[in-house]
């Protein structure tokens, strides 16, 4: 049984100690959360009867912990991670795992000097019918890539926003495309491969924050294939859809929903036996736009620590799309094309 704890109790906690606190995740309890807000730890904590702290280094120290799951605001993660790494407990990280790369390397330097493992959150990876268009493209099944699309069409008001007080801001969380599409951006990429360069446009629309609600980004990935990034929380009165589509010269696959997790169309030249069947089997109807994807990640952690597996996405990984993320911010800043493998100089994001 590995003993987990929460540092932050924002709003993205509520799911995690859920899954831990009422034994969803088998291998796994919640033994411990923190936050400097002590209402918000003392309400997790007594609501699954754990221990609740206000300094994650009396937590480290007073309890047998073996994995930390770091939820705080995103600007804050590599400055938690760095200290909670001294402990060598492994750590998982929600994303994005930092705002800027040299952040993001810090935290892969921490924890490898201290032997421990870092996971970046990335639940969307393990919704039922994205391991089944993954399992497609594994096996060659598109042929050549033409074109791949996301869109993010959720809604988040003023109310939102203003929640607390370092949402929507440049040193501490960034836009839409950095915190509700960072899943899909990071998604697209694992789907089509290393990206070439990016253009962007990015507006606020319809809420008061220093950073975008609503933006359209076109790709070229290394291998030919163009992409399309339609991310917005502009969305009125309620979430629209969390999609992705893959099209490839033998077939087209489109994953729809609101979390990523309704099978809308599963096309081959080539059919195989079992196509017939996947449009009702890899859907599923989750709950609210987190979906499924948190307990199956959760399993996956226990899995790669219990039996020292390879895990799925790690620093390097999660490094690799927030580059893409900074990618964009620059184009959108400069109003160019930007080439990946860049150093950003105008992205706004994570500066303080």
């Amino acid at each position: 049984m590995l003993n987990f704890a929460l540092v932050g109790c924002g709003r993205i906690a509520k799911r995690h100690s859920e899954l831990l606190g009422l034994n969803q995740i088998k291998g796994a309890t919640l033994v411990a959360v923190c936050d400097i807000n002590e209402d918000k730890a003392k309400l997790i904590g007594q609501q699954f009867k754990v221990p609740y702290y206000t300094d994650m280094d009396e937590m480290m120290q007073t309890t047998s912990i073996d994995v930390v799951s770091v939820l705080t605001p995103s600007g804050l993660h590599a400055e938690h991670v760095v200290n909670l790494a001294k402990f060598k407990k492994h750590i998982m990280v929600e994303k994005p795992m930092a705002l800027t790369l040299d952040d993001a390397d810090a935290m892969i330097r921490a924890c490898d000097q201290n032997g421990i493992k870092l996971f970046v959150i990335k639940q969307n990876r393990f919704n039922v019918p994205v391991v089944k268009l993954r399992e497609a493209l594994e096996e060659g099944r598109f042929g050549k890539l033409v074109l791949g699309t996301i869109r993010v069409r959720w809604c988040r008001t003023q109310a939102y926003y203003d929640q607390d007080k370092w949402r929507g801001t440049w040193a501490y969380d960034g836009g839409v495309l950095t915190n509700q599409a960072s899943h899909h951006v990071d998604m697209l990429e694992w789907m089509l491969g290393e990206v070439e360069s990016v253009f962007a446009k990015s507006t606020t629309a319809l809420v008061d924050i220093e950073t975008e609600d609503t933006a359209v980004v076109l790709l070229k990935f290394k291998n030919g294939a163009l992409g399309i990034v339609e991310a917005t929380t502009a969305t009125r009165p309620k979430d629209l859809e969390g999609s992705i589509s893959i099209l490839g010269e033998k077939g087209t696959v489109e994953i729809g929903g609101f979390a990523v997790n309704q099978m809308k169309i599963w096309n081959f030249i080539e059919e195989q036996s079992g196509d017939k069947e996947v449009m009702e089997r890899y859907s599923v109807n989750p709950p609210n736009v987190y979906g499924f994807g948190h307990q199956a990640y959760y399993e996956h952690v226990v899995d790669c620590i219990n039996n020292n597996k390879q895990h799925l996405v790690d620093g390097l990984k999660g490094r690799k799309s927030l580059e893409l993320i900074s990618a964009i911010y620059e184009s959108i800043e400069t109003g160019k094309e930007v080439y990946l493998r860049f150093k950003p100089k105008k992205c706004k994001l994570g500066q303080k």
